[in-house]
């Protein structure tokens, strides 16, 4: 469990985060979503200790991240959106930094590079942008770690690149893990992020399971618009409309039109989800 309470974060006078509280569960995958310069990044590296909290606090476990307490260390992984063109070949990098990391295994990292179709005796600043992001990701991956926090982690992937990432986050990581994903790239994380997190300037806007978004919210795929729609976008062949689910009806959520909806409505989305 990671307890974020009164979080607060500034830039000098750019004020970034403010009053943050929740809970982030284990054997959840939290799609971190966000504009430009709203804070997901920050977010980002004060859980894993590389900033320190000015106000409030941020407890793993019991722990403060920004200790570096080797106990924690060892359990937590943050992979960046921009990664590093090592000189040195794939798998021996892994090797030698996996001892880092005691449930590391080198026998997943190179059936995730086989999977990404990556050669582990690669030289990595002889690597692609994408072939790099993937061994970093393949790293990531077979940390073994409980905490895991990816940053823009399908960025430069191609098609064939994020099904494989998908599938690989599902197969080797912790069935306990606590995973935290910021991501622009909503389509390409639909199907395995849940619950969302939707941050704003200083604020969260949305903290909640698939389950209880559909729950408040019915995301209607029709051909003619509901003039109690919240939001609505044309679609070939229709339209995809939400609003407010007062019949108790079930609809598949669709996460890109959720953030439209919730940054479109703000303050009555927050009332919705702080009444349960």
């Amino acid at each position: 469990m990671i307890k974020i309470q009164d979080l607060a974060f500034s830039y000098g006078k750019n004020e970034v985060l403010r009053n943050i509280s929740m809970n982030l569960e284990s054997g959840k995958i939290y799609g971190l979503l966000g504009e430009n310069g709203v804070g997901k990044t920050t977010l980002l590296t004060l859980l894993c200790g590389l900033k320190k909290t000015q106000s409030g606090t941020i407890l793993t476990e019991g722990h403060d991240p920004y200790k570096r307490e080797p106990s924690l260390l060892c359990d937590q992984y943050y992979l960046p959106d921009e990664v590093a063109p090592i000189n040195d070949k794939a798998l021996a990098w892994a090797k030698a930094g996996g001892v880092f990391w005691p449930r590391f295994s080198a026998q997943n990292y190179e059936a995730i590079l086989k999977e990404f179709e990556v050669d582990p005796n690669q030289k990595m600043n002889a690597m692609s942008a994408g072939q790099l992001k993937k061994t970093y990701i393949a790293f990531a991956l077979a940390s073994g770690v409980r905490f895991l926090y990816l940053d823009e982690p399908t960025n430069g992937l191609d098609i064939p690149s994020k099904a494989q990432f998908r599938s690989a986050l599902m197969k080797y990581t912790a069935e306990d893990a606590t995973i935290v994903i910021s991501t622009h790239q909503v389509r390409d994380l639909e199907n395995i992020i849940d619950p969302i997190i939707i941050l704003d300037r200083r604020e969260v806007l949305l903290n909640a399971s698939l389950e209880q978004i559909s729950k408040k919210l019915f995301f209607d795929y029709g051909t003619n618009l509901n003039p109690r729609s919240l939001y609505s976008e044309q679609l070939p062949g229709g339209f995809i409309q939400v609003y407010q689910n007062t019949e108790g009806l079930e609809s598949k959520v669709n996460i890109e039109a959720l953030f439209n909806t919730v940054h479109k409505h703000k303050e009555l989305v927050k009332n919705i989800f702080s009444h349960e």
